[in-house]
């Protein structure tokens, strides 16, 4: 059980690690928002095509709310809550094969 232990270890990291980026890039999202940024730079094009994949369809089924945009909050919530629950799950099942 070892290497059962130690690989569900890796991939608990490894998702807490990609949800954590993920996180980031929505956070640098809102500030290039926020600031008029050059639509045509390569960064806040590779920051906008990362993350309107998940922020588009929740905007969607959001109300309007007159211009303020809450999808990155909600996005950040459900990170947080993957992060707390899926990746502690993880790591407690790792810990149990002990």
């Amino acid at each position: 059980m070892f290497i059962a232990e130690h690989f569900m270890i890796a991939v608990a990291r490894l998702v807490d690690y990609v949800l954590w980026a993920y996180m980031i890039l929505i956070i640098a999202r809102v500030v290039v928002s926020w600031v008029s940024a050059d639509r045509y730079n390569p960064i806040v094009r590779f920051i906008s095509r990362t993350t309107e994949p998940v922020l588009g369809p929740i905007r969607r089924r959001l109300p309007d709310l007159g211009g303020l945009d809450i999808s990155p909050m909600v996005v950040i919530l459900g990170i947080y809550f993957l992060r707390e629950f899926v990746v502690s799950s993880l790591l407690d099942m790792a810990l149990a094969l002990r």
